[in-house]
């Protein structure tokens, strides 16, 4: 049972934020460490996690924390001076402050709340006050800050829930995961946002799988193989416990139908099995960073960025115990 960063992805309107919900929710009943991320430009996670839509909402957003969050990250690490030259990619090196899933800190005690049974961060939403003055990419910055600064133990989890379509390969934020899952349904215009992940993920060495949803009948699953071949991990049927959590009514995992518990059973089984390799995690982070510091945030910041990157260090276990024993 390894550790695992899982990415929730697909066509808006596919299901994947309900098999976000329902697999994070899943993790927590069989007593796995798990920390679930909203990162949709539309923030319905925590609704599917059970919480009230009418009340406030429970989890208060990275994003209006990011200054604070930012800080604490930097910790003593001399290739950052001020928390204000870190930008969304910027990776950790020798003196950052690193994540572990299950901790008590700063970042945690402000923006990590629990919703129906599940530790929950989220984005923030995307306001009428943003457009022309920022971006969805600026929003998801905190999640991948986030990421990029966390590592997952033995058994522990870090689920995100993407948002829709493709647009999460406009920056380096696919590369952050072990696993993606890709949720489809089985029609053309959802096969074609596979495809287009599917392209993506050969060139990055993205591990992605495809979980099929509001599968009817045996010809569905044909048509899911026929399109998908053998990425196609598992399916869930339609489910009346899932249209009783989508009015509200989110009832115990025990009254979901065998067949979707089964489906859920086999994502464990797969996620589990996958393996991490930090230092692909480590190369990607410090790649992206040197694109986005070349294409804008050099400017932006009036110093090169690039000198964030600290070549001789690499992310993992044995730099998560570094930093513990520095007191990071």
């Amino acid at each position: 049972m390894g550790p695992v960063k899982v990415a929730f992805v697909g066509k808006g309107g596919s299901g994947k934020t309900t098999l976000a919900a329902l697999f994070t929710r899943h993790l927590a009943a069989l007593s796995r460490p798990v920390l679930a991320m909203d990162a949709d430009i539309n923030q319905h996670l925590s609704v599917a996690l059970g919480a009230d839509p009418q009340a406030p909402p429970p989890v208060d957003p990275l994003g209006a924390h990011l200054p604070a969050i930012k800080e604490y990250l930097r910790g003593d690490n001399p290739r950052i001076p001020t928390a204000a030259e870190m930008v969304k990619t910027t990776p950790p090196g020798r003196g950052s402050r690193l994540l572990r899933i299950a901790e008590d800190n700063p970042v945690y005690a402000a923006c990590v709340r629990p919703v129906g049974g599940v530790r929950l961060a989220v984005t923030g939403e995307f306001s009428a006050e943003d457009l022309g003055v920022a971006c969805y990419h600026s929003k998801v910055g905190a999640v991948e800050l986030l990421l990029n600064h966390l590592v997952d133990g033995p058994g522990e989890y870090a689920v995100v829930d993407m948002t829709a379509g493709a647009d999460s390969f406009a920056s380096g934020l696919f590369t952050r995961f072990d696993r993606t899952l890709l949720v489809c349904e089985p029609t053309v215009r959802s096969v074609g946002v596979y495809r287009q992940y599917a392209g993506y993920a050969r060139e990055y060495g993205v591990a992605l799988s495809v979980v099929g949803n509001k599968v009817e009948d045996e010809g569905d699953v044909a048509f899911l193989r026929e399109h998908v071949g053998a990425d196609l991990l598992t399916w869930f049927g339609r489910s009346g416990y899932v249209r009783r959590a989508e009015r509200g009514e989110v009832g115990p995992l025990t009254g979901l139908e065998a067949t979707n518990r089964a489906a859920l059973d086999r994502l464990v089984e797969a996620v589990d099995g996958t393996p991490q390799d930090w230092t692909a995690f480590t190369h990607w982070a410090h790649e992206f960073h040197r694109r986005n510091a070349v294409a804008w945030a050099n400017e932006r910041a009036g110093v090169d960025l690039t000198a964030q990157i600290d070549p001789e260090f690499r992310m993992g276990p044995r730099a998560l115990e570094a930093s513990l024993v520095a007191g990071g």
